[in-house]
């Protein structure tokens, strides 16, 4: 008896093919995730580039003094008004107005010192105030406005008084 082989194929078997390479996906909350932090970085750049490079007007600060000249008292941790004028004290709203006449910045009376004879005296600070109006008008509390060109705004040259 002869061995016998089996017959040989025409062509030559295909050698195994490695395995497909593992693919991660990210599930749709992930790939948000990634999005968003994306987004976030690039809006911080944009906002980091202009706020250095200045291409807006720019803002300051509006400062100067408050004094009121009558019905004044100061109980030695700051002045206050009294009768009419009980809505004047450290703390007290400062609101600026644009040449349009809309807000544009808030503030506060700040430190005040009594020279005596019923008077106060406030420190008046509003950040933030946008340049490049043509004029400010600045309220104390609801005791109307009083205009300032804009170099004696941006100068601090706000003096007001009341009383």
């Amino acid at each position: 008896m002869t061995d016998t082989m089996p017959p040989l194929p025409d062509t030559p078997p295909l050698p195994a093919q490695p395995p497909a390479p593992l693919r991660r996906s990210f599930s749709s909350t992930a790939a948000g995730l990634l999005g968003l932090a994306a987004g976030a970085g690039l809006m911080g750049a944009v906002w980091g580039i202009t706020a250095t490079t200045g291409t807006g007007p720019g803002t300051f600060t509006l400062e100067g003094a408050f004094a009121l000249t009558e019905d004044a008292s100061d109980n030695g941790s700051g002045c206050q008004g009294t009768g009419g004028y009980d809505d004047i004290a450290e703390g007290t709203s400062v609101t600026v107005y644009g040449a349009d006449g809309d807000v544009i910045a808030t503030g506060h009376l700040g430190d005040s010192n009594s020279p005596g004879y019923g008077t106060c005296t406030f420190d008046v600070s509003v950040p933030d105030v946008p340049k490049g109006e043509k004029f400010y008008k600045v309220e104390v509390s609801h005791r109307g406005t009083l205009q300032l060109t804009a170099k004696e705004a941006e100068n601090g040259e706000f003096a007001g008084t009341l009383g």
